[in-house]
């Protein structure tokens, strides 16, 4: 295979993996202990609880998701840093205006907190 069918086939799997991310919202929060997944057992920082659409009377409990800011929710300008982050959900957030609500480090890793609520895509981590 030439190199150019090589880089071919690497922005095709590139854009079939930014195709399937499902869009949605997230917001933050700060008290980890305990979740609705694992009790007191501690799972880290990099953890977030499920809003309703996504919690599946807690079948995405353990599931690994990765998250993309794509923008504002508000009027703060500009919250996206441009990275990604991996969380393990560990809880339920009932009635939350968010699809994923993000522990405060997962969250500050992708936007501002200042933000608050910010636009994302999400995707099963696999």
């Amino acid at each position: 295979m030439g190199k150019t069918s090589l880089i071919f086939v690497g922005i095709i799997a590139c854009l079939v993996s930014i195709a399937s991310a499902t869009p949605g919202i997230a917001t933050f929060y700060t008290s980890y202990v305990p979740s609705a997944c694992f009790g007191n057992k501690p799972q880290g920082n990099m953890i977030a609880a499920a809003g309703d659409a996504l919690w599946n009377n807690g079948a995405v409990c353990g599931k690994m998701f990765t998250v993309t800011c794509t923008g504002p929710r508000n009027p703060v300008p500009h919250p996206c840093t441009g990275k990604s982050v991996t969380v393990k959900i560990v809880d339920h957030c009932p009635g939350c205006p968010s699809t994923i609500d993000l522990s405060r480090e997962a969250f500050a890793t992708i936007a501002n907190p200042v933000a608050g609520i910010i636009n994302i895509d999400y995707k099963q981590y696999e």
